[in-house]
């Protein structure tokens, strides 16, 4: 259907006056505008793990692969082939660092194209890491296991050996299956290095953008969270560069990799928004959400997920005070695919998540602008989604 667009003096975007209007529950007095939605692959469910990063990073790299081959058909990539991968790699840093790393379920959006470069890639279909008889991923079990090894390995101070690395890799694939060397997909044969190569995708054309005043700004600072075992860099850039960057990219026909905080009251999935309140007391909490490692699923319940209600204005300061503070944490990885605008001609990012479809927008939540700009811990995107510039000033 074609669009019939008038200028919003406002919002300084197009919106059409036939655009749909979206709300994120059944009873909501929201009503968002949608803008900009591009094309993403179905939702779909960590379930019991902590790999958000893979499956919000590969939802985002499929995007890509749609945008870049001009494909309305998205190639569903292998989340457990990459999770697979950075347990090995990241148990390895662990002895060798004497411990003195990271070692856990989660990761960061630098482990796609660390282990994509090195080991390639998988379709799902060949490489789904559920082994028979099981629909949903848990993983608690099998790493329980699997630091216990690094742990007697770590104790004993014997390095990395063949030996355990033997037995480390057993319990991976009695846990999640062994990986393939070659298959075929659609009639051709590949090994995951040559089916990467044939996406179209190049991990180098992509960068990451963060906003804290302990590095300078406009230059690479490494991410200080515990996930970042790997010790990549960021461009640090201003919260208002970071919120532009994403909007710029959106507009140009890019979605955006989203690490964020999701344990602040304002987040609910089960009520598909992310607000921040002028008030916090209007959001009641009841329980932990296990299910999902933070507390972004918990029964929460406020007014204010279905009544608009007037946000904290969100500065740099007040950012790096959370952070500082412990109140903004590394909690979570999703996926920008769009934006929307309520009543008030205020920004709402339209997000893909991957706790399954069980909310009124099936898997998606609206994130306000506030939101945004208080919780996220960094951005993943192609390079020639950032604005002119910006680019000029940290020197991409």
């Amino acid at each position: 259907m074609k669009l019939i667009f008038t200028i919003s003096l406002c919002l300084g975007v197009a919106i059409g006056t036939n655009a749909q209007s979206f709300k994120n529950t059944k009873e909501s007095n929201y009503n968002f505008k949608q803008v900009q939605r591009l094309a993403a692959s179905p939702v779909e469910s960590q379930g019991q793990t902590g790999t958000c990063w893979s499956f919000s990073a590969l939802s985002f790299l499929e995007s890509e692969i749609m945008r870049i081959n001009k494909s309305d058909e998205p190639i569903v990539l292998s989340e457990m082939f990459i999770v697979r991968k950075a347990y090995e790699e990241k148990a390895k840093k662990y002895i060798r660092m004497d411990g003195r790393t990271n070692f856990g379920e989660g990761g960061a959006f630098h482990d796609i194209p660390y282990v994509i470069k090195n080991f390639g890639i998988v379709p799902r279909s060949v490489y789904s890491g559920l082994k028979k008889k099981k629909d949903t991923y848990n993983h608690g079990e099998m790493f329980d296991r699997l630091d216990s090894i690094v742990q007697q390995v770590n104790a004993a101070g014997s390095g990395v050996q063949s030996e355990w690395v033997d037995a480390y890799n057993v319990e991976l694939d009695n846990g999640i299956g062994a990986l393939p060397v070659n298959f075929k997909y659609k009639g051709t044969s590949y090994t995951p290095q040559t089916f990467y190569r044939s996406l179209g995708i190049d991990m180098n054309d992509y960068v990451s953008l963060t906003s804290f005043t302990n590095h300078k700004m406009h230059e690479k600072c490494m991410l200080q969270i515990p996930d970042n075992w790997l010790w990549e860099v960021s461009y640090n850039v201003k919260v208002n560069e970071l919120f532009e960057s994403t909007l710029n990219a959106l507009k140009s026909g890019y979605t955006v990799a989203w690490g964020a905080d999701v344990s602040e009251e304002g987040f609910s999935f089960r009520n598909g928004i992310a607000i921040v309140p002028a008030s916090d007391a209007q959001i009641k909490i009841e329980g932990k959400d296990n299910k999902n490692f933070s507390d972004g699923g918990a029964d929460k319940y406020s007014t204010a997920f279905v009544n608009p209600v007037r946000e904290i204005e969100v500065t740099q300061e007040m950012r790096q005070k959370a952070y500082d503070e412990k109140k903004t944490t590394d909690d979570h990885g999703m996926h920008i695919i769009g934006f929307n605008v309520d009543r008030k001609g205020r920004y709402f990012f339209l997000v893909k998540n991957s706790w399954g479809t069980s909310n009124y927008p099936e898997g998606y939540l609206y994130v306000s602008e506030a939101y945004f700009k208080l919780k996220t811990i960094n951005i993943y995107l192609h390079k020639d989604a950032v604005q002119d510039q910006l680019r000029t000033k940290i020197g991409l």
